[in-house]
């Protein structure tokens, strides 16, 4: 059974969902979309002049159109009013063949009629940096070796656990939080 998505989002007091696809270069292009038009959007897609998608067409394409996913709706623990769904690429009712969701799903797919199981996880490391994105947050963490420095954890301490608590919230299932081996790098 489909998730109807206006049904999902009135229940849970989502305001907007963030349509969104993967572009060839890894980063998510997207359209907010008011709950009250998710139902068209669930239905069409939403649509994209496909030369900027960064998914490999020109000017003289035809538009493409992200359909979301509704069994990939997440609602964002951090903004609860937003709802983020996955969506497939699809242009003149063929799946863009390129677009890199699409091209896991066939992969997947291809894995499942071999009698194989796709896994995968995720190790999130990231740098804490200042506002301007100049220098490290964090002006005390400059140990020589800051791998496991666990003052250093402690003084980010109210990050990392927010962090982590939307992780959680997302059932992500962190299981461990850590400074990573460069002054001012985490991983979770």
């Amino acid at each position: 059974m489909t998730t109807d998505l206006a049904k999902w989002g009135a229940e849970r007091g989502v305001r907007y969902f963030m349509v969104s696809f993967t572009d060839l270069f890894g980063a998510q292009r997207a359209k907010l979309v008011p709950t009250q038009a998710i139902a068209g959007m669930q239905e069409e897609g939403a649509g994209f002049a496909a030369f900027a998608t960064w998914l490999d067409y020109s000017p003289a394409d035809p538009d493409m159109l992200a359909v979301p996913d509704p069994e990939a709706a997440i609602q964002l623990p951090w903004k609860p009013e937003v709802a983020w769904v996955a969506s497939n690429p699809v242009m003149e009712g063929a799946e863009v063949a390129q677009a890199p969701r699409n091209v896991l799903r066939r992969l997947v797919a291809q894995a499942d009629e071999k009698g194989l199981r796709m896994m995968s996880g995720v190790e999130a490391e990231f740098y804490l940096l200042t506002p301007e994105g100049t220098e490290i947050s964090d002006p005390a963490d400059t140990a020589i070796k800051p791998c496991y420095d666990q003052t250093a954890v402690m003084r980010r301490y109210d990050v990392i656990s927010e962090i982590c608590d939307h992780m959680l919230a997302l059932g992500w299932e962190p299981y461990q939080n850590d400074h990573e081996d460069a002054n001012g790098q985490f991983e979770m």
